[in-house]
């Protein structure tokens, strides 16, 4: 499922919103079910998907649609009707799985009790395998241990596998490990067994089958694709900026140029608020509706800030370098798609890449937090010098 990456996403939402409650929260969204909070152990009967976040999670009961499970500790003993999801530090399942089952943990176990109708996908540093699978199992992890009936065909990537008596494979055994090992008959014919030298290249490869629905690194197509709609979608919103408030933006450019240093403090404290709405609001109970809007609040602050900063800051090296002050709006929106491609390419740097895109944001969500405050304190949009002359934009 493609949407693999997006439902995490969601979960990290809806478990960072509801962090600070102590009680388990529930909440539904037509046939989708939601429960969050530091401990969650609950017996559920949902209709539709099911999405659990917490420190520790312990879930029983059935489930007739997907469910999906983040947290420090997990334990499901659910009987679901479609796919099941689970990432953490420590992963077990119980249960019966109607279809696919995708697990990424430091440990990862499936219980003898555990009935996988279709495939299984598991990653992680420690991986135990006692449960039954209808389809064909991959699996990528540090230490192995396969000791169930696996009706397909078996992928393992590890540095040490070993084969418990109860481990059957009744398709094609291929597998990767530091050192040959020597399979039993009952295991699988030597006619159906495949090893490959473990390599670092094999490892990466085999990232890709085990992960397919599994957040991984996008392609280069897909990432030059999104940089480009991107990049257009900066552009737009950078004509509409300049075009509706040019003087409000030259002044938080100026105020950026001015003072960096007390600009990214300003977007220190400025960002702090913003994340402190969301558990504030949550706690009051009756604002968890409006907790979505602050979520949003804080995207959308997350890229205004990222493209005044950058304009910003390239604006003032356009400057340095003899270029005119006041340039066209279409000299401004080069600048600017300029200032995106290069911060873009820096991301291929590691570190100096994040660093570079965090501080553009602070600097423009400071310059916006220093707005917010002046207007606040009733500062007249016309600023006067010392000596109560209009100072010229």
């Amino acid at each position: 499922m493609s949407a693999f990456p997006k439902i995490f996403a969601a979960l990290a939402v809806i478990g960072f919103a509801h962090a600070a409650l102590a009680e388990t929260a529930t909440t539904r969204n037509a046939d989708d079910t939601f429960f969050a909070g530091g401990l969650v152990n609950q017996a559920i009967d949902t209709k539709g998907d099911t999405f659990v976040t917490a420190r520790s999670a312990r879930v029983k009961g059935a489930a007739f649609g997907d469910m999906h499970l983040s947290g420090f500790d997990v334990s499901v003993d659910v009987d679901v009707a479609e796919d099941l999801y689970a990432m953490g530090a420590t992963v077990v399942i119980q249960g019966t799985i109607g279809e696919d089952l995708s697990v990424m943990a430091f440990s990862a176990r499936t219980d003898s009790g555990s009935d996988t109708r279709g495939n299984a996908r598991l990653m992680g540093n420690s991986v135990t395998i006692e449960g039954p699978v209808a389809g064909a199992l991959s699996v990528l992890g540090r230490d192995v241990i396969l000791n169930a009936k696996i009706s397909g065909d078996v992928r393992i990537v590890a540095q040490t596998l070993s084969l418990g008596p109860d481990a059957v494979v009744s398709g094609t055994l291929t597998y990767s490990t530091k050192d040959k090992i020597k399979v039993p008959a009952h295991v699988a014919s030597p006619d159906r067994v495949t090893f490959e030298e473990f390599t670092g290249g094999r490892v990466f490869e085999e990232w890709k089958t085990v992960g397919k629905e599994m957040p991984g690194l996008p392609g280069f197509a897909s990432m030059t694709f999104g940089f480009i709609v991107s990049l257009l979608f900066f552009m737009a919103l950078g004509a509409l900026m300049l075009g509706f408030m040019p003087k409000r933006l030259a002044r938080m450019r100026r105020s950026i140029a001015s003072a960096p240093g007390q600009t990214v403090m300003l977007g220190v404290i400025g960002l702090s608020m913003l994340f402190g709405m969301v558990p504030i609001i949550g706690l009051t109970i009756i604002g968890l509706p409006f907790v979505p809007i602050a979520l949003l609040a804080i995207v959308v602050a997350w890229i205004l800030g990222y493209a005044l900063g950058a304009y910003s800051v390239a604006m003032r090296l356009w400057i340095g370098l003899g270029g005119a002050d006041d340039p066209s709006i279409v000299a401004r929106l080069l600048i600017l798609a300029g200032a995106i491609i290069f911060v873009a390419l820096l991301n291929f740097i590691p570190f100096v890449g994040w660093v570079a895109n965090y501080t553009l944001v602070l600097l423009g969500i400071g310059a916006m937090t220093r707005a917010v405050f002046l207007s606040l304190m009733g500062n007249p949009d016309l600023a006067l010098d010392v000596d109560m002359r209009p100072i010229e934009d």
